[in-house]
């Protein structure tokens, strides 16, 4: 019975190790400067659970308007079923929640890229809530319209740690057919700009 155990001690000692390893990665993954692309969301009052804050659910609509926000104004991804190349299927989402928010405070979402393949995209997302202060961050026509790059200076405004941080991937298809199809240049050249050391 010993040697059994002593057997499985080496795979339990591993498993160990990567879920550590996994964990120092999502801590890194908390923090302003493992993204490169900022856009304030406004929350709204239907946001809120009945336990006061924005429900687990709407995180993902946040996370989703940033993500398409960045394509329709960086990429130059179209939108028109009729008129668009390629559209993009979300295959995969994934959220975890540290802290949260409720209406009416203004969060920051946050966006990289970690992975661009041929078809494909895989986002790292976060949302980082106002700092305490008597005055909440003042948002502007622009910042709503364009957003904002690391080290702008609208950042300080709003806490270095996320409250929620989470991941996506895209697949782009042809509407036609409904099949994968290759990003084009300009497509590609605007996610490479929020390709991360901190996504390594």
């Amino acid at each position: 019975m010993t040697s059994w155990v002593l057997r499985l001690l080496p795979g339990g000692v591993r498993s160990l190790a990567t879920s550590s390893k996994n964990q120092k990665v999502e801590d890194c993954h908390r923090y302003r400067e493992a993204y490169g692309y900022f856009l304030p969301i406004q929350t709204r009052w239907q946001d809120n659970d009945q336990y006061g804050h924005v429900n687990n659910t709407v995180y993902y609509s946040y996370f989703d308007t940033i993500i398409n926000h960045y394509l329709i104004r960086y990429c130059g991804l179209k939108t028109g079923l009729l008129t668009s190349p390629m559209v993009g299927f979300m295959v995969t989402n994934q959220c975890t929640f540290h802290r949260p928010v409720s209406f009416p405070q203004v969060p920051v979402a946050a966006l990289a890229v970690e992975k661009v393949g041929h078809s494909s995209v895989h986002y790292r997302l976060a949302l980082f809530p106002p700092e305490p202060t008597e005055e909440p961050p003042s948002v502007d026509h622009q910042d709503l319209s364009d957003g904002f790059f690391l080290g702008h200076p609208k950042l300080v405004h709003f806490a270095a740690l996320a409250c929620t941080t989470g991941s996506s991937v895209h697949v782009f298809v042809n509407p036609a057919t409904s099949k994968p199809t290759g990003l084009p240049n300009d497509f590609r050249n605007g996610l490479l700009r929020l390709m991360h050391p901190a996504s390594a």
